[in-house]
């Protein structure tokens, strides 16, 4: 096990890794930051880049990594009214990490898909 994991039930909470991952490691999350990393974008450019979240989901998202400190939140003086979320530093990082595990996936699907239908198979 990787140290700073917990092995019994009662610490789960106050386990650094698992309080961590689970921020960053969900479907949203990770699209959310890949998109991002190009530069700053809008709440409707970010939406169209993802395409199939809804807002609300797409809302909690945003709110959870700025709580976190991967992206910021800027509102800019209209009219109309702007605002842009942008990667900090550290979600910069987060996506390099998450840019090797998203390349990593699309080059395993089809190893993927193939164990599937095998272990189906049976």
């Amino acid at each position: 096990m990787v140290k700073g994991t917990t092995p019994t039930n009662e610490n789960v909470d106050n386990c650094p890794v698992r309080q961590v991952l689970a921020k960053v490691t969900g479907k949203w999350q990770t699209l959310i930051v890949l998109a991002l990393g190009d530069g700053a974008l809008r709440f409707g450019e970010l939406k169209r880049a993802i395409g199939d979240v809804t807002q609300r989901v797409l809302t909690e998202n945003l709110r959870s990594l700025e709580r976190d400190g991967y992206l910021t939140r800027t509102v800019k003086a209209g009219p109309p009214v702007s605002v842009h979320y942008e990667l900090t530093e550290m979600g910069q990082e987060l996506r390099v990490l998450q840019k090797k595990m998203v390349i990593w996936a699309a080059e395993s699907h089809l190893a993927v898909k193939q164990n599937r239908e095998a272990y189906d198979a049976v």
